[in-house]
């Protein structure tokens, strides 16, 4: 049975037939009692329809009773509610003219699964440079992965996702995703994965996915639904993914009665929703003449003199605050480096707080205690003024471990490898030239 074009499986409706009646069954002997009940049934009609007759003059006083009765019980026609436009994206609009095609393919032996997954391997490898082509050639064709691939005629490949599903543990790994670079720009990307969450439910037990991403591709993930909590217990998954070295685990979990591919026409029926609420107790949404002083040309104005304005609250400090950028000048530097920090194959003792009940007297002797993901919150929170406040922190964290651990242990090692790391990557920023271990 092949999917269909929605990444679901078609299933054929069950037609429903009635035999036809034989009307020879029909038994003779009653024909005459059926013949006086039918004499009697018409008997009665015209007994009706002459008692009836009185009523259904327009003059009669009953009648017009009636037609007045029948008017106001009617109940007022409601308008018609007005559709909600939708923005499709190029995708959703190609798949829709036929000029693109979702094909769910692996290695059957078939010429056109063939076509497809080389077409597959040459785009990873493509997009994915710093990924051994010979892996990447293995993985696809391997018969315990599936792949979903965005095909245009006459069988050509411009993207796709290859993963592999755990039967009995309910989530699959996602191994490769990439679409041709000179086709970034019309949405394959998120309607690709949408096709595969349907599908991926629709066939099978899985409801959660588990992927490596890089640094460029966590952005592209986070919009799809993933993050960087991993709630899955390890027992569930670990050991049976591949750890990419420098690469960042998330965890995608499906809900399942979300239609995927109709998310966003959901969304935009929910938000549309909230807004009708909002105008039913704010005026935001009405739009009013342009003051009267434009009219011989632009001119500088009062805001306060505009009574909407000044009816809806605004004030010249408000303004100000709203023009205010949401993060720090340093926000962005900090970040990417904390990235670095957190991908680096050293950075594993450090990623979250130590437990208190493995380590029972780590928090006697470590007084101020500091981690990676704790850095991480600081930093989304703007308490980061300056990179020096940033190094301080990474600083404790190493401090701290070689406080608590021996030099020869693998956590001070770990500690050493990292700060040096650290160190490498500040001095790569002009900027900070100036700081120094």
């Amino acid at each position: 049975m092949e999917p269909d074009g929605n990444g679901e499986t078609a299933v054929p409706s069950a037609a429903c037939h009635q035999p036809p009646m034989n009307h020879d069954n029909i038994h003779r002997s009653g024909s005459s009692n059926i013949g006086l009940q039918g004499l009697a049934i018409e008997g009665n009609m015209k007994e009706e329809t002459a008692k009836r007759k009185a009523e259904d003059e327009p003059s009669s006083p009953t009648a017009t009773k009636r037609v007045k009765h029948n008017d106001s019980a009617e109940p007022e026609k409601k308008p018609a509610m007005k559709p909600i436009p939708f923005p499709e994206k190029p995708a959703v609009i190609e798949e829709r003219t036929g000029e693109i095609e979702f094909r769910v393919v692996n290695n059957d032996n078939e010429r056109e699964s063939l076509i497809i997954l080389t077409g597959l391997k040459c785009i990873f490898q493509k997009q994915l440079p710093k990924m051994p082509k010979d892996y990447i050639a293995r993985l696809v064709y391997d018969r315990t992965h599936l792949s979903i691939a965005i095909v245009k005629k006459p069988l050509e490949v411009v993207g796709g996702i290859t993963y592999r599903p755990f039967k009995g543990r309910q989530f699959a790994e996602i191994v490769f995703c990439a679409i041709s670079s000179d086709q970034q720009v019309k949405g394959y990307g998120a309607h690709l994965m949408s096709h595969l969450k349907d599908y991926v439910k629709a066939t099978s037990d899985v409801m959660h996915f588990l992927t490596y991403a890089d640094n460029y591709a966590i952005g592209y993930f986070k919009k799809q639904g993933f993050t960087k909590e991993i709630t899955l217990d390890k027992s569930v998954w670990m050991g049976y993914i591949k750890d990419y070295e420098g690469g960042t685990i998330m965890q995608c979990s499906m809900l399942p009665r979300i239609r995927y591919l109709e998310m966003g026409r959901m969304l935009l029926k929910q938000k549309e929703c909230v807004q009708a609420k909002i105008r039913a107790y704010s005026k935001s949404h009405i739009v009013h003449a342009p003051p009267k002083e434009w009219k011989s040309g632009a001119k500088p104005i009062d805001p306060l003199s505009i009574d909407a304005i000044r009816a809806s609250g605004w004030s010249p400090d408000m303004d100000e605050l709203a023009r205010q950028p949401r993060h720090g000048p340093n926000y962005n530097q900090l970040l990417h480096l904390l990235n670095d920090l957190q991908n680096h194959q050293s950075a594993w003792p450090f990623l979250v707080p130590v437990n208190k009940d493995d380590v029972a007297d780590y928090y006697e002797v470590i007084k101020e205690p500091m981690d990676l993901s704790t850095m991480e919150t600081k930093l989304e929170a703007d308490q980061y003024a300056t990179p020096e406040d940033f190094i301080r922190d990474a600083k404790l964290i190493f401090d701290n471990c070689r406080k608590y651990n021996n030099e020869s242990t693998p956590y001070a090692k770990s500690a050493n490898k990292l700060e040096k790391f650290m160190w490498q990557q500040i001095k790569a920023i002009p900027e900070w030239s100036h700081l120094e271990p």
